[in-house]
């Protein structure tokens, strides 16, 4: 019998609080762009009788991305994906924002429909920044949802001279992200597997607590304050999420996204919040 094998993408809080969670009895391969974070969250895992397999991954690298599925396929049958890489928009400039974020997400979902088995199911940690846009155009949409993956970048509305800023960029890739999730939803369902996208708020990850240490720290606690809930939640509380998500009791829930952001949106659109540009 065929190992089941749990892929993670992204090592941080997340990424290690789903593991944690979704690979107990299973063999996780765990996948970072950063080798020391990897090796420590492999290790606190190891210390606690998983069963880990490493690799570094660059997402905004067909090749590094395809060679992950392949080694994920060679462990055995890969049944649960689940994609947390990302870069903030305090992190890198528009287009490294969009290279990880956006390309690297979709080609995320290509090379791994490959290797999917059937009743397998897909995840992709998006960001409830995917809610906070105008609408696009519903030629744009479909330019986002559809457009050949290694031809995305090029779509004339995410030139350089068209993305003002890393905010704007990370709020074009998280909304492409929700669209591609609708796409690959059809094609990953021809091989009897789900795909879905979460948009977590403010979570108490580093990342996190980078962003609120930096010089936009304000605009984060002005949305933990005007939401409803009037706080950040833990990464646990988006592993019980994405585990229903990625469960048996979702079988019928195929290229949808999950808003948990603690309400913040809900504010936005309440006009307690202004709209990030």
């Amino acid at each position: 019998m065929k190992s089941e094998i749990v892929v993670v993408i992204g090592a941080g809080g997340i990424g290690l609080a789903i593991a944690r969670r979704q690979s107990f009895g299973k063999t996780l391969l765990l996948a970072d762009f950063n080798d020391q974070a990897l090796q420590a969250a492999a290790d606190i895992l190891r210390r606690a009788s998983y069963t880990v397999e490493t690799r570094l991954v660059d997402v905004s690298s067909r090749v590094s991305v395809r060679a992950l599925a392949n080694a994920a396929a060679a462990l055995g049958s890969v049944v649960q994906v689940v994609n947390t890489a990302g870069v903030s928009p305090n992190m890198a400039p528009a287009d490294r924002v969009l290279a990880v974020d956006l390309y690297g997400s979709a080609v995320v979902f290509e090379e791994f429909e490959r290797v999917i088995s059937p009743g397998g199911a897909g995840l992709i940690i998006s960001s409830m920044a995917a809610h906070m846009m105008p609408a696009f155009t519903p030629e744009q949409d479909y330019a986002l949802a559809f457009t050949p993956t290694d031809e995305l970048l090029g779509l004339p509305f995410l030139s350089a001279d068209a993305v003002p800023n890393s905010m704007v960029a990370y709020m074009i890739a998280k909304r492409a992200n929700n669209l591609r999730v609708q796409a690959a939803a059809v094609t990953w369902g021809e091989r009897g597997a789900r795909v879905n996208s979460m948009s977590p708020g403010i979570i108490a990850t580093p990342l996190a607590q980078h962003e609120l240490d930096s010089p936009i720290g304000d605009g984060y606690r002005a949305m933990i304050a005007a939401s409803p809930t009037k706080r950040i939640a833990s990464p646990d509380e988006i592993a019980i999420a994405a585990a229903y998500l990625l469960g048996a009791d979702a079988g019928f829930v195929t290229g949808s996204d999950l808003l948990i952001d603690g309400g913040v949106i809900a504010a936005m659109r309440a006009g307690k919040l202004p709209t990030p540009s």
